[in-house]
């Protein structure tokens, strides 16, 4: 197949990061024409690539929600339209007649009432044409299907692609311990993405000590260890037509091999830590799935107790906060500041508490270090009472956050001697 336009939706906000990400990838491939072509736009990246362009990105790109391969593009004024649009493909070369299809739909200022309605006009020409050419025609599977298709509609034009991940690429393969509010790995991705921290020794040690089940840890140490994110894992265009190809089925398994021969020893240790057992119990045990437990140090303490493990590193989390999670426990103890890493992340006066009290221990136990700290709330500065040198629009899911950075000195960031 000749290079084609690819599309690489993401989370919002990272659409900056998940292009330096892929023109990376890209390059160090070889593959430069690619490379140049890379353009960040609204919800993703677009690029121009090739079959083996595609299976890299699957491979290697941690910050990428999926892979779409483009197959029609052109204008449309109704229904008709998009069927005629569809029937240009020859859907033969993409699947067999006993394999299943699924058509999702999405509009942007379209003029069609029904997106179901254009998801069905798609799928008709689909299987019209592969009765057409083979005397039989695939099935509809909404969960699981071999050929999952996505049409997107702008106001006059119409562009349909082929969906060659199949699960998202976020379910990276190794989780299946989690909380209750878990970061998806794209996410924790694009923060260390964003903090510039790539696993090397002059980056630092990488702690987070709010981790949970560990996501931002596992995902820090296999960037240490040189780990590709896509290697536990298979894809949809695996059963793909053009990418059972004997040229590609090998080129398929060389960059595997490839990514294999690249793993390393980690050059700089990642820590984690949490004030319940049971997270760092499933911690734990995610990141012995992930390959990365040799990797990792996870501790059951509390954060605002916790040392800091040197003289200087990153200090990266995603605290649980009231849209994600409710507040948990009671506290106990003799420490008045104990329980609050339990349940001092709702909204309020408990979660204004549990900030400032951290922001404390941070100035006392960890000058020196860089914190990144993920949140809906766009006064946490004020809260932890601490000058932020950047902050970074993201969203988790549908919730809007920033991640702010915050460069720790001893005593207050601020010249105000009342604080």
């Amino acid at each position: 197949m000749n290079p084609t336009p690819l599309f690489l939706p993401c989370a919002a906000g990272a659409e900056p990061l998940l292009a330096d990400e892929v023109r990376a990838i890209l390059l160090a491939a070889g593959t430069a024409r690619a490379a140049d072509s890379v353009k960040a736009a609204r919800g993703g990246v677009a690029l121009v690539g090739s079959i083996q362009t595609a299976m890299r990105l699957h491979l290697e790109s941690r910050l990428a929600q999926r892979v779409l391969w483009q197959v029609a593009e052109g204008p449309y004024q109704g229904e008709d339209d998009l069927y005629e649009l569809a029937r240009t493909v020859r859907w033969a070369e993409w699947i067999r007649p006993k394999q299943t299809l699924r058509v999702d739909t999405t509009a942007q200022r379209s003029p069609l009432k029904s997106l179901h309605f254009a998801s069905l006009r798609i799928k008709d020409a689909v299987c019209d044409g592969m009765r057409e050419a083979t005397g039989d025609r695939p099935d509809v599977d909404p969960r699981f299907p071999d050929l999952s298709l996505v049409l997107h509609l702008q106001e006059t034009h119409a562009l349909l692609y082929v969906d060659l991940t199949g699960e998202a690429l976020f379910k990276r393969g190794w989780r299946e311990d989690k909380g209750e509010a878990p970061l998806k790995e794209t996410l924790a991705a694009a923060m260390l993405a964003a903090a510039g921290w790539q696993g090397r020794e002059e980056d630092g040690i990488l702690l987070d000590p709010c981790c949970g089940a560990g996501t931002i840890a596992i995902e820090a140490a296999q960037i240490a260890c040189g780990i590709a994110p896509g290697m536990q894992r298979s894809f949809a265009f695996e059963k793909l037509g053009p990418f059972r190809m004997e040229t590609a089925a090998v080129a398929w398994r060389d960059m595997k091999a490839e990514a294999r021969a690249r793993v390393h020893a980690p050059l700089v240790m990642v820590q984690g830590g949490d004030v319940s057992f049971r997270m760092t119990d499933f911690a734990t045990r995610n990141a012995e799935r992930a390959g990365v437990l040799h990797a990792i140090e996870f501790k059951t303490a509390d954060a605002l107790q916790r040392v800091a493990p040197a003289d200087h590193g990153v200090l990266m989390l995603n605290p649980p906060y009231g849209e994600r999670i409710d507040a948990k426990g009671t506290g106990s103890g003799h420490d008045p500041h104990a329980g609050m890493a339990r349940e001092g992340f709702e909204g309020g006066g408990t979660s204004q508490a549990f900030f400032s009290a951290l922001a404390s221990h941070w100035k006392h136990q960890y000058a020196g270090w860089t914190a990144w700290v993920l949140s809906p709330d766009a006064k946490l500065p004020q809260a932890m009472r601490l000058k932020e040198s950047r902050r970074v629009p993201m969203w988790n899911g549908p919730i809007e956050c920033r991640l702010f950075r915050f460069d720790l000195v001893k005593g207050s960031n601020r010249s105000d001697p009342r604080r």
